[in-house]
């Protein structure tokens, strides 16, 4: 009689534990499709601050709030909320620094692409503001074929151009269509 008893109680047991399974299984088709899609990675990272060096030498300081890393087949780093990147020079004493509302780093090209409220100005004052603009690493320039308002540390001077090229320091600056009305009193110097 006790062997009946323990095995009904087995049984009992069993079939308990199959109806919780069976109500724990239960999904909706949506989630269970979403499953089989192909997911992007995207690695998020708050108050961010990375160091470039080059040839041992550590020549750039990048903060930024956000940066978003996507890992697609052409991997790239986006900061969507502004950054702001100190140059340094052989003494590792800043030499220039940068301001952007968003720039996105395609890691196999070394390339970074700068938009919105784009300021670049060096230790000397020498300033420069567009709306677009590359940062090649490989090369250590600046350059684009937009806008550009140049402001010189000597006098009040503000130079308009279509396009330019700087090197990284910022100190070697070249406005490839300067505009007729090149100068502009300091009255007149919104962008």
């Amino acid at each position: 009689m006790i062997k009946f008893f323990k095995y009904n109680n087995s049984i009992a047991a069993a079939l308990l534990l199959g109806c919780f399974f069976m109500c724990s299984c239960e999904n909706e088709i949506k989630k269970v499709q979403d499953l089989g899609k192909k997911q992007i990675g995207v690695e998020e990272g708050k108050t961010i601050e990375s160091y470039l060096s080059q040839g041992g030498k550590m020549r750039a300081k990048l903060t930024a709030p956000t940066m978003l890393r996507y890992l697609y087949d052409t991997p790239k780093v986006v900061f969507p909320n502004t950054m702001h990147v100190d140059f340094y020079d052989s003494l590792t004493t800043v030499e220039s620094q940068l301001n952007s509302k968003y720039g996105r780093y395609l890691e196999t090209e070394n390339k970074v692409f700068l938009k919105d409220s784009v300021v670049v100005f060096n230790r000397k004052g020498d300033t420069l503001w567009t709306n677009e603009l590359y940062w090649d690493q490989n090369q250590a320039k600046f350059y684009t074929d937009k806008r550009v308002r140049i402001k010189k540390a000597f006098g009040e001077q503000y130079f308009n151009g279509i396009g330019m090229w700087s090197n990284q320091s910022f100190t070697d600056i070249h406005i490839n269509n300067l505009q007729p009305d090149s100068y502009i009193n300091v009255a007149d110097s919104t962008y």
